[in-house]
C-alpha cells in the first residue's frame, strides 16, 4: 500500500512543538511497524534527513512553503491535490488538522483542537477566515477523523455535527527522556535557573490561550500571602498576542521573582520539570496539554485547569483550578507550597497516570484508521 502523509510540521533544524511532536513520534512508529508499505512524505520545504525514518519512506518537496493562509490554500488545494491526483495513493494521512478538499483519495485527518471556534479574538484576519471556512469542510470530507482527546472528539461532534463513530482517539504521550532526576541534579538546576530557590514552572508558547496574565496575577497574590522565596519560571517562545502578558508582568509587585527563559533544549526542559516545586499550567483551552504529562513523567506535581481536556489528561493526578480566577490559582499555589503531603501524592499519582499514554498505542490507532478507509 502507498500512503501519502502531510509532514509540513517536521521542520528542519527546529525543536518540535505539539503538532510537530505528534507527527514525528507517531510516524516514526508507523514506518517501523509497517515496512511492507510505502510512506510518501509530502514536505513543503527542504527537509532534514533525520525525518526519513526508514527505507520505506519516500520524500517529496511540494512548493510553495505553506505558512500563510493564501499559501495553505495553494499548497493543499493546489500542490497536494495535484500530487494525489497524479500518484493515486491508497490513503492521505494528515496529522495537523488540514487536508485537501480537491481529491477523491480517502483521507485520515488528525484534529488537535477547535480553539479558534471558541476564542475567535485570538486569531484574526485571513487566518480566522481560513479556519472557519475550511476546518468544518475538512472534517466533513474526511473519511476517518482522529482526535487527540475525548474533549476534542466531543467538540467535533457538537460544533460540526460529525458522528462520534467516525472519530477515533489517539492521545499524545510524554517522550521517554522525560523522567525523574536525582536530588543533586535537581538542586543544580535550581542553582542555575532560580538562584537556588524553589520555583513554579510554566511551559508553553506565550499566547493568549495559555492564560499567562492570570497566572502572573496569581503568583503575585501567592507571594503577598506567603512571603515565600519561591520563583516562577516561564519557559517557551513568544508566539502571538503576548502583549497583555507583558503588560501584567510590568505591573507586578514581585516581577523580580519571575524569569522568562525563552525556549530551552529538551534536556534542559527535563531538568526544569524534575526540579520544580510544581508545574503550573492553567490554559483556558487545550486539545490535549502535553506539559501536564511531561511534568508528571518527571515527578513534578501539577496544577492545571478544571476545564476543556485538562482533567481528562491529568487523570485525577493534578490539582485543578478555575483558569478564569487568579484567586483560585493563587489558592492552589499556596496549597502546593504549604502541603508537602499533597505534592507527594500528586507525584505518585502522576507517575501512574502517564502510563496511560504511549506513542506506539497512538500510532496503532492511526494505522487502524488508515486500514479502515483503505478497505472501503
Amino acid at each position: 500500500m502507498h500512503i501519502a502523509v502531510n509532514v509540513r510540521f517536521l521542520l528542519p533544524g527546529d525543536q518540535l512543538e505539539g503538532i510537530g511532536r505528534f507527527t514525528y513520534e507517531t510516524l516514526k512508529c508507523l514506518v517501523a511497524a509497517h515496512p511492507e508499505h510505502t510512506f510518501h512524505f509530502l514536505f513543503d520545504r527542504a527537509y532534514d534527513a533525520r525525518y526519513l525514518f526508514g527505507p520505506n519512506v519516500v520524500p517529496h518537496v511540494l512548493a510553495p512553503p505553506a505558512r500563510h493562509p493564501l499559501l495553505w490554500l495553494a499548497w493543499f488545494e493546489g500542490a497536494v491535490a495535484l500530487w494525489l491526483r497524479q500518484h493515486k495513493p491508497a490513503v492521505f494521512l494528515s496529522p495537523d488538522g488540514y487536508t485537501t478538499l480537491a481529491t477523491s483519495v480517502p483521507r485520515v485527518t488528525v484534529f488537535h483542537d477547535l480553539a479558534f471556534e471558541h476564542f475567535r479574538e485570538h486569531t484574526g484576519g485571513l487566518v480566522q477566515r481560513y479556519y472557519r471556512f475550511f476546518t468544518p469542510r475538512f472534517a466533513r470530507a474526511t473519511q476517518r477523523l482522529v482526535a487527540v482527546s475525548e474533549a476534542t472528539r466531543q467538540d467535533l461532534v457538537q460544533t460540526y455535527g460529525i458522528p462520534a463513530a467516525r472519530i477515533s482517539i489517539a492521545y499524545n504521550a510524554a517522550d521517554e527522556h522525560f523522567r525523574p532526576l536525582p536530588d543533586a541534579q535537581q538542586q543544580a538546576t535550581r542553582e542555575r535557573y532560580a538562584a537556588g530557590k524553589p520555583y513554579f514552572l510554566f511551559v508553553g508558547a506565550l499566547q493568549p490561550r495559555k492564560n499567562l496574565p492570570n497566572l502572573l496575577r496569581a503568583f503575585d497574590e501567592f507571594k503577598q500571602r506567603t512571603g515565600a522565596p519561591t520563583k516562577l519560571l516561564i519557559v517557551g517562545r513568544t508566539a502571538w498576542q503576548a502583549g497583555p502578558m507583558f503588560d501584567v508582568y510590568q505591573q507586578m509587585q514581585f516581577r523580580q521573582d519571575v524569569h522568562l527563559t525563552g525556549r530551552v533544549t529538551d534536556d534542559e526542559l527535563v531538568q526544569l520539570y524534575a526540579a520544580a516545586l510544581a508545574t503550573a499550567y492553567v490554559p483556558f483551552f487545550e486539545g490535549f496539554g502535553i506539559p501536564i504529562i511531561e511534568a508528571q513523567a518527571c515527578a513534578s506535581p501539577v496544577l492545571t485547569s478544571n476545564c476543556s481536556s485538562m482533567p481528562e489528561v491529568a487523570g485525577g493526578a493534578a490539582l485543578l483550578a478555575d483558569p478564569h480566577s487568579p484567586a483560585a490559582i493563587a489558592d492552589a499555589l499556596v496549597r502546593l507550597h504549604q502541603e508537602p503531603e499533597l505534592r507527594q501524592q500528586l507525584i505518585e499519582r502522576g507517575l501512574l497516570n502517564v502510563r496511560r499514554f504511549s506513542w506506539q498505542q497512538s500510532a496503532e490507532v492511526l494505522w487502524e484508521s488508515i486500514e479502515s478507509v483503505a478497505r472501503k
